[in-house]
């Protein structure tokens, strides 16, 4: 997800997106200590993806 996306969600759909995002990483690494991804760069990309989110979560409780 890029940032514009994320900005465009209400609180209720970050966390949710947020909560997703961390199983989907989870499963992701889980997978890949069992067997090589086919696509290493993808941990990265869900790392990135759960960064952005708890981000925008943390900057919409502080302007609260």
């Amino acid at each position: 997800m890029k940032q514009i996306d994320i900005k465009d969600l209400s609180l209720d759909d970050l966390k949710e997106k947020y909560q997703e995002q961390k199983d989907t990483l989870r499963r992701v690494r889980l997978a890949h200590s069992v067997s090589p991804l086919e696509n290493p760069a993808q941990i990265k990309q869900v790392r990135r993806t759960v960064a952005r989110l708890n981000t925008e979560i943390r900057k919409r409780a502080i302007q609260s």
